[in-house]
């Protein structure tokens, strides 16, 4: 276990640069299988998830090589296998390789997905894909057995019951290769999603509609990279550090952003009264002295994302007023407000809805990050707190922040991460 140990209350000043998004990497790195050349990526943020699924890549005899934040990736000698459960329980994003084996196999074993707990994230919806491209699956002692006919997969008309992410990155992953014209109905809209297509496109796939609700695919015999993929800017780590920013009292400089992938949060943020200045690539947060607290419901994107309701939620406590949030993705994703309360905050949960009244002063505690996100609003949390914080659990944080302690240390914060790692950090 690590541990996060911060000594807050200091005004932070400087400059931070945005990594690769990690929602469009978790993506990318199975969908490099499905490749018959080597495949190279830039901007990949130094993460625990990417670790963890190049583990999973070695164990099918593909090789990986990370370069700061280029990976290159060679499937060329790939191999079939059986993904185990252990790995695959910690790193729910590993069900990709769900798609992607069946894209390349016609078959995949994989141990029931797992990552954060934060309520029931079904794959039902993912079966309902693979089956209605003509594959066979099964759920034996935990483990999905699926398997293409031995003529292969066949195009289809996939009408999602609900507009899931995971669901329409997996399908589209099965019927890049599939034979005929799969067409995926009430597809999620996400830019990891257009960046997944753009990445298989540039291989020779035939990807269109990404961004709206009807995808079209046409499938392709093979796929081979010829150039490097640059992954978009994490729109989730951005809207973190922008939350930190104005929490703190503002001059910071977001670097790296695509603005209108985070419409819905800089618009509360302006509903707020935070004082930002927008550029073509960047974000400089303002002193805001006069904050205003707002109601937040969490929707499908372009809506407001439910991986930023807990990142906000420290800039709400400073807001006057009550402010409520309703998370409709996950309304389950409460834990950091048991823990919020350990530094005083004053926070409740009642039927699925957060009330998060501001003026409280925090006071540095011990808390604990079960997950990426909680782990996120405790981080920013304990910046603000008098005190230290001592956050345990870090690891769930690097899971999804790229050189996080670093980064903070450019804004001159003061904190300190106690354990080992090997992901580059300092």
């Amino acid at each position: 276990m690590q541990k996060l140990v911060i000594n807050g209350g200091k005004k932070l000043s400087g400059e931070v640069t945005i990594g690769g998004a990690k929602n469009s990497t978790v993506a990318l790195i199975p969908a490099a299988i499905l490749s018959d050349t080597p495949v190279v990526l830039d901007s990949v943020p130094q993460i625990r998830d990417v670790k963890n699924l190049r583990s999973i890549l070695k164990d099918m005899n593909v090789t990986s090589e990370m370069n700061n934040d280029v990976l290159k990736i060679d499937p060329t000698k790939i191999q079939f296998a059986e993904l185990p459960s252990g790995k695959v329980s910690s790193l729910r994003a590993s069900y990709y390789f769900m798609g992607a084996m069946l894209g390349r196999f016609g078959k995949a074993v994989v141990g029931f997905p797992g990552g954060d707990d934060i309520g029931p994230r079904p794959i039902d919806q993912h079966i309902k894909g693979f089956e209605a491209l003509g594959a066979h699956v099964e759920n034996r002692h935990g483990q999905i057995i699926i398997t293409a006919p031995e003529e292969g997969l066949k195009g289809a008309k996939i009408f999602l019951d609900m507009v899931s992410v995971g669901a329409t990155i997996n399908v589209i992953l099965a019927a890049v290769k599939a034979k005929g014209t799969t067409i995926i109905e009430n597809a999620a809209k996400e830019p990891e999603i257009i960046d997944l297509a753009t990445f298989l496109n540039n291989m020779g796939a035939t990807i269109r509609g990404v961004g709206t609700e009807t995808i079209r695919i046409e499938g392709v015999d093979t796929l081979r990279s010829n150039n490097a993929h640059t992954i978009i800017p994490d729109r989730i780590e951005a809207g973190t550090y922008l939350s930190l920013a104005a929490a703190n009292g503002g001059d910071i400089l977001v670097k790296n952003i695509i603005s209108e992938h985070l419409d819905a949060f800089l618009a509360k943020l302006d509903e707020m009264g935070v004082n930002l200045e927008v550029g073509e690539d960047s974000i400089y947060v303002k002193p805001s002295p006069n904050l205003k607290a707002v109601n937040i419901k969490t929707m499908p994107y372009p809506g407001f994302a439910t991986d930023l309701q807990q990142p906000i939620t420290p800039l709400l406590m400073k807001a006057s007023g009550e402010a409520m949030i309703i998370d409709t993705i996950y309304p389950k994703r409460v834990k950091h407000i048991s823990q919020l309360t350990k530094m005083g905050a004053d926070i409740t949960s009642e039927n699925d809805l957060i009330f998060v009244h501001g003026g409280a002063q925090l006071k540095g505690a011990n808390v604990s990050a079960d997950e990426i996100r909680a782990g996120a609003c405790l981080m920013i949390a304990g910046l603000l707190a008098d005190g230290q914080t001592v956050i345990s659990h870090a690891e769930n944080i690097l899971r999804g922040y790229d050189q996080v302690v670093w980064k903070l240390h450019c804004l001159n914060a003061d904190v300190k991460l106690i354990g080992e790692d090997d992901l580059v950090e300092s």
